[in-house]
């Protein structure tokens, strides 16, 4: 029987993978799994997983080129997540493997997350909850509603545009600036960068983490910003200069900020970022709910069990090149 290794930590296997799809997955393999509560090395992985022949990666879990060479048997490379930037493509394809990612389950889970932080953002209800806590005198704020506020979403991905939606439904006027998206995509309005900074009472930041988007969030994108505008990011950790951010805070120019995602490891915020007063930060878990992470499992199984009936899955990356596999199934 198809022998395949699961790499998520023992205490992430639940979390990120979920009983549902381990039990479809053992119908379909004999499945080994990571015993250990970490991230195992390259080396490691390889001696864990001698003899099987399909690895289901973790959402961290690297495949540099020495994975792809000293792993013979290993046809696929089962990415349970749709981001696979540590992932050596052109390493895999060198040595035949074939790499596949996961579609997007996470959509209205990021989105609800922006909504809630925008809401706590304008409200300050965290700090209100947090006085009451410690039995201190409750003072009454003046709050900012989304009805009639105007949101800037920058990237009209598929959480953006879901986003657009849900914030068009509360009664916000959405402005968009996105290079690759068409008018009419989205219940947004289409407008230059400048225009969006210019005009927003929430900027969020969706965009796509790639070389031209490095600190797309600078110091200037900051002082463009209205005067206590809030800015949310809910993409990736390199689209914001850190510093530039802090410094927008510490001068009072934003009126905070709620990041999910930052430069520390794993996409965290970082700690100086985390902790600052102005700011609501949360570990990376914008998109971690039960339907978004079993849609992506259950996407997993379902391309390993294509694979064994010699199909190529929808998400794979580069199918041309999956020479181990193929050897299986020839045409």
């Amino acid at each position: 029987m198809t022998a395949v290794f699961v790499s998520h930590p023992s205490d992430k296997l639940d979390h990120y993978f979920g009983a549902r799809a381990t039990e479809a997955l053992h119908a379909l393999a004999d499945v080994r799994f990571n015993p250990e509560p970490r991230e195992l090395s390259t080396a490691e992985l390889v001696d864990a997983a001698r003899g099987c022949e399909y690895l289901i990666a973790y959402r961290q879990t690297a495949g540099p080129e020495t994975l792809f060479r000293d792993w013979p048997e290993l046809r696929a490379f089962i990415r349970c997540a749709m981001d696979i930037r540590t992932v050596d493509v052109a390493a895999a394809s060198a040595h035949g493997v074939l790499v596949t990612r996961a579609s997007a389950g996470f959509v209205p889970a990021v989105a609800e997350w922006i909504v809630a932080m925008m809401v706590n953002l304008g409200r300050d209800l965290v700090r209100h909850v947090e006085t009451a806590h410690r039995q201190e005198p409750q003072i009454q704020s003046m709050g900012r509603q989304l009805h009639g506020s105007t949101l800037g979403v920058i990237g009209l991905g598929r959480i953006g545009r879901h986003l657009a939606a849900l914030a068009g439904a509360l009664g916000m006027r959405v402005l968009a600036s996105d290079p690759h998206a068409a008018k009419g995509e989205a219940s947004a309005n289409l407008v230059p960068l400048a225009v969006l900074l210019a005009e927003s009472d929430f900027v969020v930041c969706l965009a796509p983490a790639s070389a031209e988007t490095e600190n797309l969030m600078d110091a200037a994108a900051f002082a463009a910003m209205k005067q206590g505008a809030f800015f949310v990011n809910a993409a990736r950790g390199e689209l914001v200069d850190d510093d530039a951010l802090l410094a927008a805070l510490d001068a009072g120019h934003l009126g905070g900020a709620a990041l999910d995602v930052g430069r520390a490891p794993d996409q965290m915020p970082t700690p100086a970022l985390a902790r600052h007063p102005r700011v609501l930060a949360t570990p990376h878990m914008g998109g971690l709910t039960r339907p978004a992470t079993e849609h992506q499992a259950m996407e997993t199984v379902g391309q390993l069990a294509a694979l064994l009936k010699g199909e190529p899955p929808p998400g794979a990356v580069n199918a041309a090149d999956a020479r181990r596999w193929r050897k299986e199934f020839p045409a």
